[in-house]
């Protein structure tokens, strides 16, 4: 039986520093560390980005963000807390599993809606929120 999933992948405001850290920060373990996943990055326009992993999108691309290892303890609690809060931008996350950059078997939440986006050619939410 393969071991459960116990990381996860972020990439916008479930940064630190960004609207939706608070959610997440009492799961974690520790301060994660950089990490990316193939795919690319959107700017959906309305103040958060989103993730079209590699199966969907064009290949090559590369999101930048960060990973974390959540507390087992509570992690169904931090899983139904993140799944309603990414639910709150009109259902249009998913969350699936995915390999990091770094050899981590992690959590993500991918975009699945229609929206127009914007493409973010770095692959990084944060120096797009926060230039400079």
């Amino acid at each position: 039986m393969p071991a459960p999933v116990t990381h996860l992948f972020v990439y916008g405001t479930l940064q630190p520093g960004d609207v939706r850290w608070p959610f997440l920060e009492p799961f974690v373990v520790d301060e994660g560390w950089p990490d990316t996943i193939a795919g690319r990055l959107f700017d959906t326009g309305l103040d958060y980005p989103a993730a079209i992993l590699d199966d969907r999108a064009e290949p090559g691309g590369t999101i930048v963000g960060r990973t974390y290892a959540l507390l087992e303890a509570s992690l169904t609690r931090a899983l139904e807390v993140i799944d309603a809060e990414e639910d709150t931008v009109g259902g249009r996350y998913r969350r699936i599993v995915t390999t990091t950059g770094r050899g981590a078997l992690t959590f993500v939440y991918e975009y699945g809606d229609d929206l127009e986006l914007t493409p973010i050619p770095s692959g990084d939410w944060m120096t797009l929120r926060h230039p400079g």
